[in-house]
């Protein structure tokens, strides 16, 4: 049993902690759910298996022990499905207390940590098809027994590896994503990444199988991707075509890389997330690197952020109200309750519950479970299913950048953390934007994906404010003292020629590849 007990005001949930036969533990957060906080996305960031400081009540979560932990072998494994059936609230859940979720990120400097996270396309090196299921499973059954992962299963299928805060879990199309722990600084960061990389192509090569550091799928065509066997995926692919035309490009065929970033209090929350949002377009152009659809030039450089703009306009953007006086974590609760869901999960199942609103869900009408309602749990899981540049959690995402090769990897989250965990960085930047138009911004993420560095942008070219914009990364990641500016090599260049990495490689396609994408799998391949 896990108890959230009241304690003043906060919730503070207990983890069951379950030795393996190894010896080691597997620490498993039960208030909040170990797979169901991520749609597109992963629930592991800068702030996950925290206690949460929420609401005044007090819940009790009855749960199956049996079904969260069964050990197999020489290995827990864990139930994907979120607890949700079992809890009972003693009190419905209010407005103020889903604000209050949010607020229970912020925490002092010293405990702020960097989460990194990345995604990445296995294909088979014979014919650099992608991935079927059944490869997965055996790459993940491998990575499991021979480095002592924990599995995540979805009824009979394993859809995830947890090893201590990090997590490996399975995107719509088979995408492999590292969901790193919450690190202390880049070189953590980076050794992690490196590790990762070593396990999966232990196994991996062993299988005939590569893994590709690009934006977007290069050759294939939906027709040719794999569908994973998670039960959410089926309701957001009969979902997706109704909202944009670009919906099921986006759960099939992009890559990204995101850090997730700590805040300490309201004010630094809403300050870290507006420099975010004005410069995240620069962070797309930096790692712009999705030039080619199906074996050819697409036209753009950033194919993958291209894809948002057409996906579903309830829940993606660059969120212009973020830059109102008034803004802050209600604001944003205000936001999330009029986005509409995707489902919910009760009694092993996902309800579909697709055009349906979270302040519907509060009030006990949702048409698809009549006068059901909410839990934290269900709170934590719609957050996730909205897709903004810079996303609100318990932290703040940067969501702009195309996945890429290892060095790039490391840089993102270098970039980020060089802008906004050191203060004078951070007033900098605001300096910097403070008067950007909601229409220059917009432009900005219109343009960048292809344009990149050359997108025009007031007397000169955004390469010119990129430059402005690296100096105090660079000097942010100094002034924090860890050696870690090294780690902004990959991008710097990137900034001194003004050539993307997509222009680098269509100027490969165009020249030695003779208009071939293939060999795009090996010049990409971890």
């Amino acid at each position: 049993m896990a108890l959230i007990s009241q304690a003043g005001s906060s919730y503070c949930v207990q983890s069951e902690v379950i030795r393996s036969k190894s010896g080691h533990n597997a620490i498993f957060n039960i208030g909040s759910n170990l797979e169901a906080s991520r749609v597109k996305d992963n629930f592991v960031g800068a702030s996950s298996l925290s206690c949460t400081f929420a609401a005044k009540k007090t819940n009790i979560l009855h749960l199956d022990c049996a079904r969260l932990g069964r050990k197999r072998g020489h290995h827990v494994i864990v139930a994907a499905s979120p607890p949700t059936e079992d809890a009972v609230a003693a009190e419905p859940l209010t407005k103020e207390d889903l604000i209050a979720y949010l607020a229970s990120g912020c925490k002092p400097k010293e405990k702020w940590r960097i989460g990194t996270e990345h995604e990445k396309f296995g294909f088979e090196f014979g014919t650099l098809r992608p991935m079927r299921y059944e490869q997965i499973s055996e790459l993940l059954n491998g990575i499991a027994e021979r480095f002592d992962w924990d599995k995540v299963m979805e009824g009979d299928y394993i859809i995830g590896l947890i090893q201590g805060k990090q997590s490996i879990s399975l995107e719509p199309g088979g995408q492999f994503e590292l969901s790193g722990a919450p690190l202390e600084t880049l070189h953590q960061t980076c050794a992690e990444v490196n590790s990762h990389l070593y396990q999966v192509k232990a196994v991996a090569e062993e299988m005939g199988i590569g893994f590709l550091g690009i934006g977007f799928q290069p050759k294939w065509g939906l027709k040719d991707i794999p569908v994973m066997p998670k039960g959410r995926y089926e309701i957001m692919r009969n979902y997706m075509p109704k909202v944009g035309s670009l919906g099921l490009d986006m759960m099939f065929r992009t890559c990204t890389v995101q850090v997730n970033l700590d805040f300490n209090s309201e004010a630094d929350m809403i300050r870290k997330f507006r420099a975010g949002l004005a410069l995240q377009p620069i962070a797309t152009a930096l790692f712009a690197n999705s030039p080619f659809t199906e074996g050819k030039p697409n036209g753009f450089l950033s194919m993958r952020s291209q894809i948002w703009t057409d996906t579903d306009k309830d829940r993606t953007g660059m969120l212009p109200f973020v830059f109102d006086d008034s803004f802050g974590f209600e604001q944003y609760v205000d936001y999330a309750l009029d986005v509409p869901m995707y489902f919910v999960y009760r009694k092993k199942k996902y309800i579909d519950c697709t055009g349906m609103t979270f302040r519907d869900f509060l009030a006990g009408k949702l048409p698809c479970i009549p006068g059901e309602l909410p839990t934290l749990n269900d709170w934590e899981n719609h957050l996730t299913t909205i897709f903004p540049e810079v996303r609100l959690k318990r932290y703040l995402e940067m969501r702009g950048a195309d996945g890429g090769p290892w060095r790039r990897l490391c840089a993102l989250p270098a970039f980020w953390v060089g802008l906004l965990y050191d203060e004078v960085s951070l007033q900098n930047v605001l300096d910097m934007t403070a008067d950007w138009t909601p229409e220059e911004r917009q432009m900005l993420r219109n343009k960048v994906p292809k344009t990149g560095l050359k997108t025009p942008f007031r007397d000169g070219y955004l390469r010119h404010v990129a430059e402005d914009v690296l100096h105090l990364a660079k000097d942010g990641l100094e002034r924090r003292g860890f050696k870690e500016s090294g780690f902004l090599n990959a991008v710097a260049e990137v900034v001194r020629t003004g050539v993307t990495p997509a222009e680098k490689l269509l100027e490969l396609y165009n020249g030695e590849w003779g208009q071939s994408v293939d060999p795009v799998f090996e010049e990409l391949l971890y």
